[in-house]
């Protein structure tokens, strides 16, 4: 059978914004037990995008972003990318290091920290899909950049061009009262994956 992103219809869609509102919850729920405070969601967004169009939601290819980068391996395979900018990485370290001043510029420490952080998130991503769909998947070690948005995204663009031209953007927002957090969870898998997947949630025959 042959799928591609293009081929995905509303009922596709809803499947995987549930997937990523649950997703969300659970990331919401982890970094609330490490920061040990509440933190609060706004409903995600559910994006279906052409690569070359990512940079510009991130914000140009110039925009200096962290990118936490992973392979995806088990029943299914593809590739994950964890993107905050800049200001968002300063509030989530500084969530997690009891800062109230998020002005500092990062350091080896904040560095080692969303690495840290960007694991646990994309883990309860994975999380989710594994618990919704019984499929086993496993994350590779993470591998966190800290460069401008076009110079992060050639890293996946060579194992991209091999799997298709799309991508799916998960939108999340986490709040810690005023101080907002905005992050990026791009799912990028082959495309006999993404019929596995769809199939395991019950959207494809």
């Amino acid at each position: 059978m042959t799928f591609s992103l293009e081929d995905l219809n509303n009922e596709h869609i809803d499947v995987l914004r549930e997937v990523g509102n649950i997703g969300a919850g659970n990331a919401a729920t982890a970094l609330a037990k490490m920061v040990q405070k509440k933190i609060d969601m706004d409903v995600p967004i559910v994006q279906i995008l052409s690569f070359e169009d990512v940079a510009a939601i991130l914000g140009g290819e110039e925009m200096v972003v962290s990118g936490i980068y992973f392979q995806v391996e088990g029943d299914i395979n593809g590739n994950i990318m964890f993107v905050l900018d800049i200001a968002s990485s300063k509030v989530l370290t500084g969530m997690l290091m009891g800062r109230d001043d998020y002005s500092g510029d990062l350091d080896d420490m904040d560095y080692s920290a969303l690495q840290e952080i960007g694991n646990i998130l994309s883990g309860s991503y994975i999380s989710s899909l594994n618990m919704l769909t019984g499929l086993k998947l496993k994350l590779s070690v993470p591998s966190l950049c800290v460069d401008m948005a076009g110079a992060i995204l050639s890293v996946p663009a060579i194992q991209f061009s091999q799997t298709g031209d799309k991508v799916v953007l998960i939108e999340t927002i986490l709040k810690d009262g005023n101080s907002l957090v905005k992050g990026n969870f791009f799912l990028i898998p082959d495309e006999p994956s993404f019929i596995i997947l769809l199939k395991s949630l019950g959207v494809l025959r």
